[in-house]
């Protein structure tokens, strides 16, 4: 758990690397959505043909919205997709992977929400996900203890990242556009295994 992520790779490495994976990409915003200042925005601007879930109300805590929301995205994508998430988006994004693991190659989970706070802890998956994924938490992050967050991940089998003291990893704690964080969702591409895409695609009805 160390401080800063091996991969030595740049964020222009990166980015080039993302902008030519064999995945679709699915941006998962959590609560109030992700504003034009958050890396998600930023993120999205920078690579228009990901796809972003799109829903009537973002302040509404409803994890079945967020579900459905989740899967009409998923359900225009033509390749298994990478879920980049954040916050309560990250743990929507936990449920469509262990329900659609043919539809979802792989889930970029950044300061996860803590599912006490919304009565989620036994609804969301105890046990390793289908599908890689990576943990992005931080020291001192408001939502979620770094311990619980540290839990979650060896729960999920997710490789855990630790950013330090990263707050709740947006654009009020100082990572807006976030270009920091591209090498760590490369790597998540790079490790996800490409058997996934000789697998049947459809999203379950």
């Amino acid at each position: 758990m160390s401080l800063e992520d091996p991969n030595p790779v740049s964020a222009a490495d990166a980015a080039d690397a993302l902008a030519h994976a064999d995945f679709d990409f699915v941006i998962v915003p959590g609560l109030r959505n992700s504003g034009p200042a958050h890396w998600q925005s930023a993120w999205h601007e920078h690579f228009p043909v990901w796809q972003r879930v799109s829903q009537e109300n973002w302040d509404r805590p409803d994890i079945d919205a967020w579900l459905a929301a989740t899967e009409a995205t998923l359900a225009r994508c033509t390749r298994p997709a990478i879920l980049v998430a954040h916050s309560f988006g990250s743990l929507a994004s936990t449920l469509i992977a262990s329900r659609h693991p043919d539809a979802v190659a792989a889930t970029f989970l950044v300061a996860p929400a803590d599912p006490a706070k919304f009565g989620l802890g036994d609804a969301l998956p105890q046990g390793a996900l289908p599908v890689p994924s990576t943990l992005v938490a931080s020291r001192n992050d408001p939502w979620l203890r770094y311990e619980w967050a540290a839990i979650w991940a060896q729960r999920w089998g997710s490789k855990f990242i630790d950013l330090g003291t990263a707050g709740h990893v947006n654009a009020d704690s100082g990572y807006g556009p976030w270009p920091g964080g591209l090498p760590l969702l490369a790597a998540l591409v790079a490790r996800t295994s490409r058997k996934a895409l000789s697998l049947p695609f459809a999203l379950a009805a």
